[in-house]
């Protein structure tokens, strides 16, 4: 196989497992963040440390594998003198590693203290707060995630 096919096939992959992250943001940025507003704070404790005991257990298969085939088309493109291309996925690999910084700086705490109180059925008195906390970063996270995409299909589409 040549690496120019190679390069392709590592943008794809990295295409496939970035837009699973990059549509869940954007999901939860444009339907689930409203939703949530309008419910009571027990309610919204309880479905969001459920959601976040999911969706940290599952997503990060697509996001490091998104991140990861990145960060090799970014490689091999540099390899092969394919500036245009190890650019693009290069800029693809800064947005995802600002999107991590965020995740596990922000979201990530909060989405453990939501999973641990829905878990054990505990109230948490400040979970409207935690939740407006995670809200303030979704629409960065989300466009982070969708420069990633577009820069990726660049990769693939140069």
């Amino acid at each position: 196989m040549n690496l120019e096919l190679l390069i392709r096939i590592v943008a794809l992959i990295a295409i496939l497992g970035t837009a699973v992250v990059y549509g869940t943001d954007v999901f939860c940025a444009i339907v689930l963040r409203p939703a949530l507003a309008e419910i009571d704070d027990d309610a919204l404790v309880s479905v969001t440390g459920k959601v976040h005991r999911y969706g940290d257990r599952r997503m990060p298969v697509p996001g490091v594998l998104g991140a990861v085939a990145a960060a090799a088309g970014a490689v091999l493109s540099a390899i092969t003198g394919h500036w245009t291309q190890a650019v693009a996925a290069g800029t693809a690999v800064v947005a995802l590693l600002i999107w991590i910084a965020l995740y596990t700086r922000v979201s990530a705490p909060i989405n453990r203290q939501l999973t641990a109180a829905a878990d054990t059925g505990c109230a948490l008195p400040n979970g409207r707060a935690l939740q407006a906390k995670w809200d303030h970063i979704i629409n960065a996270r989300a466009a982070l995630q969708g420069v990633a995409v577009v820069s990726l299909c660049a990769t693939l589409a140069l």
